[in-house]
Parts: structure tokens; C-alpha cells; sequence
């Protein structure tokens, strides 16, 4: 690898070690021309996933846009960072191995929605008024009447 920092042709990896949970690796590496040292990473090439739109437009799945969303969903709530992250990176995981190069909007939307009413209600119906472009507020409180129906105890548990 070419140093950044000189344009010295080599370099020697003093360390490597996998981040995301094995997705890539950093290597950290010095150049034996100028003795600086810099990191890199390295990580497989993905196929390009399309996300066709519910208006018909198609443009590249973008797992930042993913975790934004997810983001907003979750604003003050008690959920830690990594916790978003790794459901944003989880998210990406299953539509990328159903193995089909093109999704739809509504796939991803279906995925964030069960993810989100298992993980934290608040975030599920913020993210739910926004995806089902709820008309009125009967249809709103229909979907929280679901929400209250699905988590009530059992009879004779508590």
C-alpha cells in the first residue's frame, strides 16, 4: 500500500484486527520510507442494492440513510447508539441475503417497523406515523389500540 504521507510504493502492517463484528479489518501500517504511520481498512465489496420507491424512482440502498431514520425514531429515548447501529446493520444484513439485487421501499419499511415494536414502542408509532402516512387521527389511534391489545398480560400472568 502506497503511504499517504510521502508516496512511498510499500508499507509493513503492524496490526490488524476485525471491526463490525468481522464485516472488515483494520490494519494499521508504517512506512518504512518516512517512518509515519497510518491505518486502513479492508473490507468485501458488496453488489450494489436497488431500492425501488413507492413513486417508481429506484436509487442505491444507502444504510446511512437507514440509520438516520432510525435515528429520528429513537430521539430521546433510552437507547444506546450501538443499539440503532447494529439494527441498522442488521436491517441491511437480512435484505441483502434474501440475494436479490432489487428491494422494495416497503420491504425495508416493513423490517424497521417489527424491529422497532419489539425493541421500543415510542420509537415504533413515531416511525409508524411518518411510514403509513397515518390520514386522521382514528387511523392513528387504531394502530395504538393494536399496540395495546398486542402487550397485554395474559390472563392469570403477570
Amino acid at each position: 500500500m502506497r503511504c499517504p504521507f510521502c508516496s512511498y510504493e510499500d508499507s509493513r502492517v503492524i496490526d490488524s484486527r476485525s471491526v463490525e463484528n468481522g464485516a472488515s479489518i483494520r490494519r494499521r501500517r508504517e512506512c518504512p520510507q518516512c517512518s509515519r504511520r497510518f491505518t486502513t481498512y479492508e473490507k468485501y465489496e458488496e453488489s450494489p442494492l436497488v431500492v425501488n420507491k413507492k413513486d417508481g424512482r429506484r436509487e442505491l440502498f444507502d444504510c446511512n440513510k437507514l440509520f438516520n431514520g432510525l435515528l429520528k425514531a429513537f430521539e430521546k429515548r433510552p437507547v444506546s447508539l450501538e443499539t440503532i447501529r447494529d439494527m441498522s446493520h442488521d436491517i441491511e444484513r437480512e435484505l441483502r441475503l434474501k440475494g436479490e439485487s432489487e428491494i422494495t421501499s416497503r420491504e425495508i419499511g416493513e423490517l424497521v417497523m417489527e424491529r422497532l415494536e419489539k425493541t421500543d414502542q415510542i420509537a415504533y408509532v413515531r416511525f409508524a406515523s411518518v411510514y403509513r402516512q397515518f390520514a386522521d387521527v382514528q387511523n392513528f389511534m387504531q394502530e395504538l389500540q393494536r399496540i395495546m391489545a398486542n402487550n397485554k398480560p395474559e390472563e392469570g400472568k403477570k
